[in-house]
């Protein structure tokens, strides 16, 4: 161990240089024979675990609530932080900001070392390091979905995850879904569903800007378009009924003009009559509707 963390250097109150949010130090003689508390900054990997064993022996003979025990639980958590910065990490390609993990990550540490005790003989960095991970695990998975899913289908995505890294291992390609479903011991339906539902753990903006090297404009510009044929669509239903009051060659005449695309030369040999009458009708008929749509309006 570090001499500056010999237990027979003794600090009085005054002496021990800690955080200002930690409580301060008890009235004096309530925490003699306390090892000095350097910097948490300062302190290494070794000397914290060493400290650490000796706070948790003084912690098992604090009464829970007491401002003594309030310090050294405070004292613990802020010499253990390098673990929770560690386990947060491995969550650095996450969307959430890194200071969000971290105070997660910083819950799962208090409840380890609310639960640890000295004498299973196990490491506390041993212990807490999965309650930690698991804590930020359980963040992602309760929080960090774009669209609210199950939590069968949670859980199914991170298996699915786990069984195709495994698999691709194994096979040095991408598994299909035959394969997954035989690794996870569940239907076709189910890998798929829970591929699916992976596409909710994430969504883009429509308002997202493109790449430096995209010149296509945003999400919303290259998935979306005018459709004129909606402007309409509202005097088409307008004029069904109006078209059904009709007389049936007037209908007939419209339908070969408009649906057809007939000339009136064309509809006049269709129906028997002359070019010039044709002309006439489809005018009267057009100006009936014309005039109908206006009083409706």
């Amino acid at each position: 161990m570090s001499p500056r963390l010999d237990a027979s250097h003794t600090p009085q109150a005054t002496s021990t240089s800690l955080p200002e949010h930690l409580d301060p130090i008890a009235p004096d003689g309530a925490l003699t024979g306390l090892p000095e508390i350097p910097p948490y900054d300062e302190v290494a990997p070794e000397d914290a675990r060493a400290l650490s064993k000796t706070l948790f022996r003084r912690l098992e003979t604090l009464e829970e609530g007491t401002h003594e025990y309030s310090y050294v639980r405070n004292t613990l958590v802020e010499l253990n932080l390098a673990l929770v910065k560690f386990a947060a990490s491995r969550f650095r390609s996450r969307s959430e900001p890194m200071e969000d993990i971290v105070q997660v990550g910083t819950i799962g540490l208090i409840k380890a070392i609310d639960r640890f005790e000295l004498s299973r003989g196990v490491e506390f960095p041993t212990f807490a390091m999965p309650t930690i991970i698991g804590e930020i695990k359980r963040f992602f998975r309760d929080t960090s979905w774009s669209v609210r899913v199950p939590r069968r289908l949670q859980e199914l995505r991170l298996d699915l995850a786990r069984a195709g890294d495994e698999l691709a291992q194994q096979l040095d390609r991408s598994p299909t879904v035959a394969e997954l479903a035989e690794r996870l011991g569940i239907s076709h339906d189910e890998v798929v569903e829970g591929m699916a539902a992976s596409n909710a753990y994430t969504a883009s903006s429509l308002d997202a800007q493109p790449e430096e090297d995209d010149t296509e404009g945003t999400l919303a510009d290259r998935i979306g378009y005018e459709d004129h044929g909606l402007e309409g669509i509202e005097y088409v239903e307008s004029l069904k009924p109006l078209i059904a009051e009709l007389a049936p060659r007037d209908r007939t005449i419209l339908s070969l003009r408009f649906v057809a695309g007939m000339t009136q030369s064309e509809i006049g040999e269709e129906l028997g009559i002359s070019q010039m009458h044709v002309s006439r009708l489809l005018s009267r008929t057009l100006g009936r509707l014309r005039k109908a749509l206006t009083v409706e309006e």
